[in-house]
């Protein structure tokens, strides 16, 4: 069994990563964002509560995000493992995670802030079917409309420019911490983020000695 955690700002694939490794070592991807965003979506109450929050550039808070974690591990579909991505981001998160579960690797996805901003703010996601899509490398094929389903494309709620400045600052003032924390258990391996899909995919299994799949 593998568990490993991912870690990264904004824009530096941690999802496309964390999809890679779990497809080719048959683990479940975990991503935290993701599961906040189904509720955005669905309306539900906690998606209410988590919609104001992003819209204001902040980081949920430790209880919910701990609640929702515990939620989805309690599932026990990762037989083989899992990669969690989103999550930990506090140290009391990382303490929490680290007495709950055994993991083998944390992957520290390294990204400047100047390519964060410019990755981040050329995201765009469809309104009808929620495809993703960011201009700079992954453009739709008609301007401004899904290929899947025609949808229009619009930014994400939380991908401005004053709410990245200060989901950037609350990034840095908690991840240090964090990678500390993990550190002191030999458990940190640090990727550079900025080459393509591939390079990074091979550089992360490098570095926990995975083989790249045939």
């Amino acid at each position: 069994m593998r568990k490993y955690v991912i870690i990264g700002p904004l824009g530096s694939g941690k999802g496309t990563q964390s999809g890679l490794l779990a497809r080719d070592l048959d683990i479940v991807h975990i991503s935290v964002g993701d599961i906040f965003r189904w509720h955005v979506k669905s309306h539900t109450k906690l998606g209410a509560q988590v919609r104001r929050i992003m819209a204001a550039g902040e980081l949920v808070g430790d209880d919910l995000v701990e609640g929702v974690v515990r939620d989805r591990l309690d599932q026990h579909d990762w037989n083989y493992g899992f990669v969690i991505d989103g999550f930990p981001r506090s140290r009391r998160q990382t303490e929490f995670f680290l007495e709950s579960y055994d993991i083998d690797g944390v992957i520290h996805l390294d990204l400047p802030d100047g390519e964060v901003r410019r990755r981040v703010l050329a995201r765009r996601l469809c309104s009808r079917c929620g495809m993703d899509y960011n201009l700079i490398d992954d453009r739709p094929t008609e301007e401004g409309r899904c290929d899947v389903c025609g949808g229009a494309l619009v930014a994400r709620e939380d991908d401005t420019e004053e709410a990245l400045a200060e989901r950037l600052r609350l990034y840095h003032e908690k991840t240090d911490p964090i990678l500390d924390l993990f550190g002191r258990k030999e458990y940190v391996v640090t990727v550079d983020a900025r080459p393509g899909v591939h390079e990074v995919q091979r550089a992360l299994r490098d570095r926990l000695r995975l083989p790249m799949p045939r």
